[in-house]
């Protein structure tokens, strides 16, 4: 059996198909951990959404910002964007069993075993890979519950900006689910940079991305991370992997072979 990490892959699901072929996946063995916003901005996030929801056990899944960004329009009426490419998945006949599937999913997994911690944009520096899975499971409660509609019309925002303890509330799941889903830079208080969206070299004045936080918490731990595509695949820190290689984008979709960290990619478009 072999483990294969995959990066954003955003309704690409013929270069999800190409790179399956590639890394000769076998669904009746092998596993799957997907970092990550499945749907949005590419053109078949309906197939790629019904191809992972029908991997059931050999498929593993962190939500990702444009994943949840989806529960909320079916939740709680939200609007699409103008960017949005996920109107089939609302009007399709099995949208509710996919979307009920889809919200049950978590926002970290956690491999304590082998040392591999996956989440969608990645640990912040002053959590354990422990503490990132017990927040996370907060989110998740209420996600899975009846109250979230309400946590959906609610979710979006960029205040808090920085982790406190004490936080309740609102206020509380949304700094959780901002670090976890779409943090790229961090400041000297931890506080999140939501705004700045390319590489490296474009942090604001006094931050810096999150892997580069000295110290950080989760520094031991093999961590896997998608979401910045602007990193083309190069997070250039020790026990670090960056998955989204830009498929979206007219990139490629990358998958790491866990077991013996072996990359596979194919280019967005033959």
């Amino acid at each position: 059996m072999a483990t294969y990490a995959i990066g954003d892959i955003q309704g690409c699901y013929d270069a999800l198909q190409r790179l399956l072929q590639q890394c000769a996946f076998d669904p009746q063995h092998d596993q799957l951990w997907l970092a990550g916003d499945l749907v949005n901005r590419g053109p078949q996030s309906l197939q790629v959404l019904r191809f992972v929801q029908q991997l059931g056990e050999r498929a593993r899944v962190v939500l990702g910002n444009h994943d949840l960004h989806l529960l909320a329009l079916h939740y709680s009426g939200g609007k699409l964007k103008k960017s949005d490419t996920i109107q089939d998945i609302l009007q399709a006949p099995d949208r509710e069993q996919l979307l009920d599937w889809l919200r049950r999913q978590p926002l970290v997994v956690l491999d304590e075993t082998n040392n591999w911690c996956m989440s969608h944009a990645g640990i912040p520096p002053h959590w354990s890979v422990q503490q990132a899975r017990q927040l996370a499971q907060e989110v998740e409660s209420v996600l899975q519950s009846d109250q979230c509609s309400e946590f959906f019309r609610q979710m979006y925002g960029n205040l808090p900006d920085r982790w406190q303890p004490d936080l309740q509330g609102i206020d509380r799941l949304r700094v959780i689910v901002n670090y976890l889903t779409r943090m790229r830079f961090i400041g000297p208080d931890n506080e999140l940079d939501l705004l700045s969206k390319e590489g490296v070299g474009t942090a604001p004045a006094g931050f810096q991305p999150w892997f580069k936080v000295q110290p950080r918490q989760a520094a031991a731990n093999r961590l896997l991370f998608g979401h910045w595509a602007a990193l083309e695949g190069k997070a250039d820190s020790p026990n670090v992997y960056a998955l989204d290689t830009g498929c979206v984008w007219g990139g490629q979709l990358s998958a790491l072979r866990l077991d013996d960290e072996t990359w596979f990619r194919v280019p967005a478009t033959l």
